[in-house]
């Protein structure tokens, strides 16, 4: 792991942008996250080549870059990162390196008055805007702006491209709508690993109740436990989440808790929070990844929903 005295000095020491052959016209992109990387490849078409730093089952809040991210970043034409402080670890970094190279905080393109902000989160904005299609298009917005700024001649491809996406998101949104409303009313309560879901919890009614805060650095004590197992036993709650990026060691303790007093609570199923499933997979997409997630929460919680999902891709058993 390089230390912030390392990380600064190898920043120092590369090159700036613009070493690749003149002949290849594409942009080279990397994204910090795979939601990030996904809108990029599908805005920017042929038109960019794109590398994700983080893959499925990592945590952006702490993950920290390696000597190879930094090389990659600094020669790449351009960097797309979430922001609000999702990669927290990142964050010095790239803010350092925005200072001479093309660095965009995609998710910072979200209308301040649509952000949620949480008292422990040192006044931050909660990151997890992709949770909610309908939010999550003002970051594919501003991905298609920061290429149009720098491939002006290419405006009509990518206006295009994200056109279409958007309409796809659009249509995964409604889905995620219809189904999430066939979940009884006193069934609409949201237990995962992190409070991951808050978007998702405003936007579609559901209560949510995550066991650390936003960001998966925060520590679940025993007390906050010990009062999420009586709130699971005195509403009769029967179902939690464990996230695909986050450990489900304190899930885990809440069942057994649960059952300790007499109450019986599954595991409703995994959710990508985080991060998205495997490349090459429909849940390895961003759509796929909403899918899947509002699938899996409708039929946990007593819903009505299709088990492969919105049009039958969903992995068996996902």
């Amino acid at each position: 792991m390089l230390t912030r005295r390392q990380t600064l000095a190898t920043l120092a020491a590369l090159p700036l942008t613009g070493t690749r052959a003149l002949a290849d016209t594409r942009l080279d992109l990397v994204a910090t996250t795979g939601m990030v990387a996904d809108a990029a490849r599908r805005v920017g078409g042929d038109a960019v080549e794109v590398q994700a730093l983080m893959g499925p089952g990592v945590d952006p809040h702490s993950y920290r870059q390696t000597r190879s991210d930094i090389v990659a970043m600094t020669r790449a034409d351009m960097v797309l990162w979430n922001g609000h402080y999702l990669e927290a670890q990142l964050e010095e970094f790239l803010l350092k390196l925005g200072e001479r190279n093309a660095v965009h905080a995609v998710a910072e393109a979200t209308p301040q008055e649509l952000l949620l902000r949480h008292a422990d989160y040192d006044g931050r904005a909660d990151p997890h805007l992709w949770m909610v299609p309908e939010l999550w298009r003002h970051a594919v917005e501003g991905i298609r702006d920061a290429l149009i700024e720098a491939r002006p001649e290419a405006a009509a491809s990518f206006t295009d491209n994200a056109e279409s996406y958007l309409a796809e998101m659009a249509e995964i949104g409604a889905y995620g709508r219809r189904v999430l409303d066939t979940v009884p009313q006193q069934a609409r309560v949201l237990v995962t690993a992190h409070d991951a879901f808050g978007y998702f919890g405003r936007e579609y009614g559901y209560e949510v109740m995550g066991i650390q805060g936003i960001s998966t650095e925060s520590e679940a004590g025993l007390q906050r436990i010990g009062a999420l197992v009586d709130t699971l036993v005195s509403r009769g709650i029967g179902a939690v989440f464990v996230e695909s990026s986050v450990s489900d060691r304190n899930v885990r303790a809440l069942i057994e808790g649960a059952a300790a007093q007499g109450h019986e609570v599954k595991i409703g199923g995994e959710l990508f929070s985080d991060a998205m499933g495997q490349p090459g997979t429909y849940e390895g997409t961003y759509l796929g990844m909403i899918d899947h997630n509002v699938t899996t929460i409708a039929r946990a919680l007593g819903g009505e929903a299709p088990a492969d999902g919105m049009v039958g891709k969903l992995s068996a058993g996902s």
